[in-house]
């Protein structure tokens, strides 16, 4: 794991935990995601619309078997979901931007539930001008959202009634690679939500697109 980021992901940890540091915890994980946002949005400028789509390691087992434009819809489509139904209990981003129409994207889940040949196929589906603003949107709104939280609602469970509607929702499919993701977010407090999509998610998948660029620049 890039270094940097690790040791910023760790800080942010330490210091959210505490009332005294929280603030100061949630400056850290600006400055994490807005580290990582930037080798997300430099693909932009380095890649070709095939390098996007590339899957080189589609054997593989782990992040790296997947493609980038993939990997950014998957880090995006999670953070929107759990930011938005989850957290804020309003409408996902997706949704009231129209963002399915606009990316081209055969479906509104996760992505989870895609293996190998899916994902190459559904990569090459998407707009990715529209992709982009996509996720710029959702960063953007998630960390209002969180600028908005206060220290003592760090330990807000998520209801029942949240975790059913979840479900209705059918923004996560009942694929045994997907459905496992409810009990998942649905288990942690709101502090765990802000520990894992959207930060270590974030530096995994980040991480794995990396690899994948490297692999396809080594060829």
């Amino acid at each position: 794991m890039n270094k940097e980021w690790s040791e910023l992901n760790k800080i942010m940890q330490t210091q959210i935990k505490k009332k005294d540091t929280y603030e100061v915890g949630i400056d850290t994980l600006f400055d994490l995601r807005n580290k990582l946002m930037k080798n997300l949005t430099s693909f932009n400028d380095e890649l070709s619309r095939t390098d996007f789509n590339a899957i080189p390691f589609i054997n593989a087992d782990g992040y790296h078997s997947k493609t980038i434009v993939y990997s950014i819809w998957h880090i995006f489509r999670i953070e929107d979901i759990v930011a938005h139904v989850l957290i804020s209990e309003d409408e996902q981003v997706f949704f009231a931007g129209n963002y399915q129409e606009r990316i081209n994207s055969p479906i509104i889940t996760t992505g989870n539930e895609l293996v190998k040949q899916q994902i190459a196929d559904f990569s090459r589906q998407l707009n990715l001008k529209e992709l982009y603003s996509y996720i710029f949107e959702v960063k953007e709104s998630t960390e209002k959202i969180i600028k908005n939280l206060s220290y003592n609602e760090l330990k807000r469970k998520i209801s029942e009634e949240r975790k059913e509607y979840l479900k209705s929702l059918n923004v996560v499919s009942t694929d045994e690679n997907a459905i496992w993701l409810i009990d998942y977010w649905c288990d942690k407090d709101i502090r765990g939500l802000i520990q894992m999509p959207f930060s270590r998610h974030w530096i995994m998948h980040t991480e794995a697109s990396l690899r994948i660029k490297n692999k396809i620049h080594s060829n």
